[in-house]
């Protein structure tokens, strides 16, 4: 596996995310919200935030798990995964990444898993077990026990689990795809990209995806780099995946460049917006809001295909 090390190292600050004094009112909010939600307690069966302890692998691990007003035991409820970047934590990018709004308009749960450390900093293990891979964290087993947690206390729609992430979240939602394709039933990737090695050992069956990268991204580059694919060599990955062979439908603005592959096998799609001058950021655009542009797009699928 190339190492997630090596990779980051340049410039943490901004995989990790802005700074938690720039929220320093909302983290303060969200502190208040976990103690009074049950901080670390286990969870009751109604709406509301709280973190989720796991003890898995002989690791102590969490989750923030939000669910909304609107939820309800007879109606099974989508979940999606939100992993936040290297060297970052559930509770900033909850903050930078806040999709609880789009949870309470839309009627899903949201989760925001926190990674293992590795030689000090937190991380998402994209690759199973081998000689190469620095880190030892079982990541995908993991979040099937945190799957599983949230399950045994709310009804949850298996059929739409969605995997969503920032940076090394983004590599590792689309190793999910890979790795644990059976549960996951689309992907969104902002700032991230796919590691070599990912594509070369992947199983993923037809799997609608949608990216956002900017084209001045200093971290991982919008043309690739060492290990991982370029923006575009990721997108064509996945249309072959899902047997798209036809041209996109294009958007073209000042900030955004937006292509939208579509008729996939079992109707997956194929969105890809191209941020103009963006950086390596959760992105805030003019025209569009990121997070209502993923989970409109991640609402139309299950393991299935097209809804």
């Amino acid at each position: 596996m190339f190492p997630l090390t090596r990779l980051y190292s340049r410039n943490l600050a901004a995989i990790s995310g802005p700074s938690v004094t720039r929220n320093r009112a909302a983290f303060t909010t969200l502190c208040l919200c976990l103690w009074a939600c049950g901080g670390s307690d286990s969870p009751v069966a109604g709406p509301g935030m709280f973190t989720l302890p796991i003890q898995h692998g002989g690791i102590d691990r969490e989750a923030i798990v939000y669910v909304p007003e609107s939820y309800t035991a007879e109606q099974a409820s989508p979940v999606l995964l939100n992993f936040h970047g290297f060297g970052g934590t559930a509770e900033d990018h909850m903050l930078w990444a806040d999709m609880r709004p789009q949870a309470d308009a839309e009627n899903f749960i949201v989760v925001y898993p926190q990674g293992s450390l590795l030689d000090g900093d937190s991380h998402w293990n994209t690759s199973p077990p081998s000689d190469d891979n620095k880190s030892g964290a079982d990541d995908f087993g993991f979040i099937e026990a945190l799957l599983d947690e949230i399950s045994a206390p709310y009804t949850v729609d298996r059929d739409r689990i969605y995997a969503a992430g920032y940076s090394n979240g983004g590599m590792f939602a689309f190793a999910m795809a890979c790795y644990r394709s059976d549960q996951i039933a689309g992907v969104a990737s902002v700032s991230g990209a796919m590691l070599d090695d990912i594509g070369e050992s992947c199983t993923s069956p037809p799997t609608s995806i949608i990216t956002l990268h900017g084209t001045e991204d200093e971290v991982l580059g919008y043309d690739g780099g060492y290990g991982f694919r370029s923006a575009e060599a990721l997108v064509d990955y996945w249309l072959g995946v899902n047997g798209i062979d036809s041209e996109p439908s294009v958007d073209a603005g000042a900030q955004l460049e937006s292509f939208r592959y579509t008729g996939g096998t079992q109707g997956t799609e194929v969105h890809h917006h191209r941020v103009i001058d963006g950086g390596h950021v959760w992105f805030e655009l003019e025209t569009e809001d990121t997070n209502d542009l993923i989970w409109t797009f991640l609402a139309r699928f299950s393991t299935e295909g097209r809804l």
